[in-house]
């Protein structure tokens, strides 16, 4: 019997970010793309969120390589965590393949977590076919808000697979070439038995304009604002970086370059000639102290809001050498990923209050999104002819939109699947079915800790909610009585005033609680009893429910 192609996300189907799709068959699998996602408002101390890869870990043997489409952090950011997680059984990691900016931006994640030497990084061009396994992949170029964008063109004995990665048609891209569809036309009529395809912008109308817009509109800003123009956008977007450094130098101005991201990114580029700049882009920042004002361009990170980022520091006052100036015009752009519009809304209350002018997205042309509309959608649909077909990159009415949107272009009712992170999707020429489900929960990054535990969040929001009330009580080892009163210590939870009168009968209720005959309680038989006691009497008297810590010190 022929093995059935298998297709599990992993990640990036009913949220924005963290994309990853597995593909197997047989002995075979690989792996597309390995992003993060920003942590949402309630995962108290996150730092990021990264896909469960423990579907990989258990077949490790089969797995061949990974492949990425793009350079984006919500396609690779997860590499640095999850790399040491697949080791194979020769211990070395799987091989990585993607373009050459891509090839670039990985390896300076890399040679930041210090994994560069260990990691094997293929440098693909787009039109060139790699083999991995029972794989044959061809990178086919597309257009996106990075150069060298690629989708994928994954050859099976089951059949032909079409993966888009993040696209759009914008046929005068700043770099790079336009999506490729004369090949992807091609593969339409040599038959393609399933399409993956980019959902973001599924519920968008029309077409997305093209990035020369965003051009025009800086060019407009630096030459008619009165002083330093502060520019935040993502350290990967390479293209936008030259945007910025072309308006600049048509207005007469310097740039400069802060955000240890963005500093690595433009060393980078530079090094790889994707960007064409002047010699003292990357000077110290202390080198434009005497230049005026309506002389200077500032490039950072920060657009959205991300607490250590330079901008933030810049809006919070923090930053060790820019400081907010009243006649500053702060651009940020970028679309905000959703759950950090809270972060970004302060962020650019703080630059008003400093007295800069801000300009983004809602009320000036300073970004166009990377993805594909409702339009070019039916247009990728219309030349692939898929008999199967999955949305893919997307919150989950996205997915369901696109879904329509191919009904509409053609594909049978039941040949479109809306697929949730780890479903596992089992295809053959004679048909595809919905065959079960894998672990594809979040894996939270918490500092140097990855994988951090559920239990540990649910306790950072009851601190968060209710407080904590921490009851130190001592014990006579010998008789198990207390000795004096409890300590009752609460912190978060009720103010200062009522403390005081509240946290003095708690420690009635503890003695109540432990009084009886003569005994050498053990430790859980203590908790149990403060625990309950003093729960139940908080509730009483506040309607609040705190973390309750009983301690015990024996002597």
């Amino acid at each position: 019997m022929a093995d059935k192609l298998r297709v599990i996300p992993l990640g990036g189907l009913g949220e924005i970010g963290k994309n990853m799709m597995v593909f197997e068959l047989g002995e075979d699998l690989i792996i597309v793309d390995a992003g993060l996602m920003f942590p949402e408002e309630e995962m108290l101390g996150v730092d990021l969120v990264i896909p469960d890869v423990s579907y990989v870990t258990n077949r490790i043997n089969k797995l061949r390589g990974i492949v990425i489409t793009h350079g984006h952090e919500d396609h690779t950011g997860a590499l640095p965590y999850i790399l040491p997680q697949l080791r194979l059984p020769n211990g070395k990691t799987p091989p990585i393949y993607c373009t050459r900016l891509t090839h670039g931006l990985i390896s300076v994640k890399l040679q930041e977590h210090k994994l560069d030497k260990h990691t094997s990084l293929h440098m693909v061009r787009v039109g060139e076919t790699i083999r991995l396994g029972k794989f044959e992949v061809e990178f086919v170029g597309v257009t996106h808000s990075i150069p060298d964008s690629a989708g994928l063109a994954i050859r099976t004995a089951v059949g032909n697979i079409f993966h888009t990665g993040d696209f759009k048609l914008d046929h005068t891209p700043v770099m790079g070439e336009p999506t490729d569809l004369h090949r992807i036309s091609e593969l339409g009529r040599e038959g393609v038995l399933l399409l993956l395809s980019d959902s973001t912008y599924a519920e968008t109308p029309g077409y997305t304009p093209s990035e020369y817009v965003v051009g025009d509109a800086l060019e407009q800003i630096m030459a008619h604002s009165p002083g330093r123009v502060i520019v935040a956008t993502f350290a990967s977007l390479i293209s936008r970086v030259q945007q910025i450094i072309d308006a600049s130098s048509a207005c007469g101005r310097h740039v400069f370059v802060t955000g240890r991201s963005m500093m690595d990114n433009v060393r980078m580029a530079l090094k790889q000639k994707y960007l064409s700049a002047p010699e003292d882009i990357l000077a110290p920042l202390d080198r434009m102290q005497g230049l005026p004002a309506e002389q200077v361009t500032i490039i950072t990170t920060g657009a959205q809001g991300e607490p250590t980022s330079a901008l933030v520091r810049m809006a919070n006052r923090d930053h060790r050498h820019i400081e907010i100036l009243k006649g500053d015009t702060v651009v940020l752009s970028s679309s905000p990923i959703p759950g950090n519009e809270l972060l970004i809304n302060r962020t650019v209350d703080n630059l008003y209050r400093l007295g800069a002018s801000v300009l983004y997205s809602r009320i000036a042309n300073v970004h166009v999104h990377g993805h594909a509309a409702q339009e070019e959608l039916k247009v990728m649909l219309s030349l692939v002819k898929p008999q199967y077909f999955v949305p893919v990159h997307g919150e989950y009415r996205h997915l369901v939109m696109h879904a329509g949107i191919a009904r509409a272009m053609g594909v049978a009712e039941e040949n479109a699947f809306v697929l949730e992170d780890g479903d596992i999707l089992e295809v053959d020429r004679h048909g595809a079915k919905v065959v079960g489900r894998t672990p594809a929960d979040y894996v939270y990054v918490d500092g140097l800790d990855v994988g951090l535990d559920h239990v540990v969040l649910r306790d950072r929001r009851h601190l968060a909610s209710d407080g904590v009330i921490v009851a130190i009580v001592t014990i006579d080892r010998h008789t198990g009585k207390p000795i004096g009163r409890p300590d009752v210590v609460s912190r978060g939870f009720i103010e200062a005033e009522m403390s005081d009168s509240l946290m003095e009968r708690a420690g009635d209720v503890i003695l109540a609680a432990l009084a009886g005959a003569e005994h050498v309680a053990d430790r859980g038989d203590f908790s149990a009893r403060v625990h309950q006691s003093l729960s139940r009497f908080l509730y009483d008297e506040t309607h609040r429910r705190p973390m309750v810590l009983p301690l015990s010190v024996e002597v």
